[in-house]
């Protein structure tokens, strides 16, 4: 119950930033306004959700954004892509370009057309502007009855704590927008259709995850209030694509011709994190005994099940699976990887290194590699190697706060106190930890040994954790909030007397 409520505060603070005083039109709400949410929402957001950001898993999803953004003329942002670990079938489109989907999501989707399908519709939500729309409607309401329905939403809505949110902020009187309208909703599946043909996939792909959610919605109906739906009404969206299918004739390709490997590897490294272990052996052992499943599914199942029983330290039995799949995909290097991460679980640590190095050498961008080769020259005690793959890692993806926390483990081996508070506290600001993060930036200011770019350095990561504690919906701010409304009501009384 107390986590729960830490995450209904951290949502408050989350929507409560969206609010600016007053109703005004949605052009006031400027783009670089948009941004600055953005940054402070993704601070937030950490501290609410826990964040499935291996650097594979985060760089499969941006590369994938990569491509919506190249054929969609996207302009004002600098779009990011976010997994979040949650079992809710959903996705969104925050302030400023930051998109989330959910593992839930993402574990109901059969092929990667599905999935940027969603990815172009979400997108097209951010190119139209209809986030900023959203907010000055919802700006119009009490901001407390707001960001109450939402925790809700961000609770899952089927339990009682959700629900209990959402029906106090009804009962208090206030009309709640909290879902994009029709027109909206169309905007974005007309885009997403559009891009889907520039992109040369399946836009069919639409249609079926749409009646995926369709199910999903119906199954969910007598558990979970329509006005807790963040896209809603799947069938008018279902008959309106459906509809573009048909003005233009069956699709040239009625079966989407797109290579899912990397798809489902993702999927399935995600599942492994999530899913009870026995659910997902026996799905896996299902759909590889299955009649019906291709030969690709099959051995895509061989390497689900390599992830279980790495996690079940069955090391064995995973390298077994492993080489079961390389035989079919010799020529992907991201497996090579994979084998290293059991070859080092399972301690042979030369090995590791062996197989990781060929993997990094055969796509130095892989940052999974990179990311995995910094970690065995770790247990090799190669200080001076690892590291500057850790760097690398954090150049490339300077969101993911692990490697952080690498790198100040290894400045604390090395006696250098100073600089591991310094990553040890962007480690913990990733991580949502703020008094921690705090505590750590305070010490590197006071430490007049270190440089003078990591105490300027560390003054911008306190001066970014100061706005999140006093800016619009923090504690602070109510705190002053309600001693304002005090001191009126003081000097109202006077004025009666």
């Amino acid at each position: 119950m107390k986590k729960n409520f830490q995450k209904i505060w951290a949502i408050v603070l989350v929507f409560s930033f969206l609010h600016i005083s007053g109703a005004r039109p949605a052009v006031a709400f400027t783009v670089g306004e948009e941004r600055e949410v953005g940054e402070i929402l993704l601070y937030q957001i950490r501290l609410a959700f826990p964040l499935i950001d291996d650097p594979d898993i985060s760089q499969y999803i941006n590369d994938l954004g990569a491509e919506v953004l190249r054929v969609s003329a996207a302009q004002f942002f600098d779009y990011r892509f976010f997994v979040i670990k949650n079992k809710e079938f959903n996705a969104f489109a925050a302030p400023s370009g930051l998109i989330f989907f959910h593992s839930g999501l993402i574990e109901t989707m059969n092929s990667e057309d599905e999935l940027v399908s969603v990815m172009a519709h979400e997108v097209g939500h951010v190119v139209s502007r209809h986030i900023a729309s959203r907010m000055d409607k919802g700006s119009k309401v009490g901001i407390g009855a707001m960001a109450l329905a939402i925790a809700g939403l961000a609770l899952g809505g089927g339990g009682v704590a959700g629900q209990a949110l959402v029906a106090g902020s009804m009962a208090a009187g206030q009309a709640l927008n909290l879902h994009f309208s029709r027109q909206d909703e169309e905007e974005a599946d007309l885009l997403s259709y559009g891009w889907m043909k520039k992109l040369e996939r399946d836009p069919v792909a639409m249609e079926k995850m749409l009646k995926t959610m369709r199910r999903i919605t119906r199954y969910r109906m007598d558990q979970i209030p329509q006005y807790l739906l963040t896209h809603p009404d799947p069938e008018a969206r279902l008959g309106y694509v459906q509809s573009l299918i048909a003005v233009e004739g069956a699709p040239l390709n009625t079966q989407s011709q797109t290579d899912d490997f990397s798809f489902l590897r993702a999927k399935y490294r995600i599942l492994s994190q999530i899913e009870d272990e026995g659910q997902f052996r026996n799905f896996l052992a299902t759909k590889m005994s299955d009649s019906k499943s291709s030969p690709f599914e099959k051995t895509m199942a061989r390497y689900g099940l390599s992830q279980v029983e790495r996690e079940a330290n069955n090391y064995e039995r995973s390298h077994e699976l492993l080489r079961e799949v390389m035989s079919a995909y010799p020529d992907r290097s991201i497996l090579l990887v994979d084998l290293g991460r059991v070859e080092l679980a399972a301690g042979n640590k030369d090995k590791a290194l062996e197989l990781i190095l060929k993997g990094a050498r055969q796509d130095p961008e892989d940052m999974w590699a990179v990311f995995q080769l910094a970690k065995v020259y770790l247990e090799l005690g190669k200080l001076k190697e690892a590291e500057a793959n850790f760097f690398t890692v954090a150049r490339e993806i300077p969101e993911y706060s692990k490697v952080y926390f690498e790198i100040g483990k290894i400045r604390s081996s090395q006696g250098r106190k100073g600089e591991a508070s310094f990553y040890l506290g962007k480690h913990y600001l990733y991580e949502g930890r703020i008094e921690l993060a705090k505590e750590n930036f305070l010490r590197v200011v006071k430490d007049q040994s270190l440089s003078r770019d990591i105490r300027e350095n560390a003054e911008v990561q306190l001066a970014t954790i100061e706005r999140l504690e006093d800016g619009p919906g923090s504690k602070k701010e109510q705190e002053e909030e309600r001693q304002r409304k005090e001191d009126e009501e003081r000097r109202s009384r006077r004025r009666l007397f």
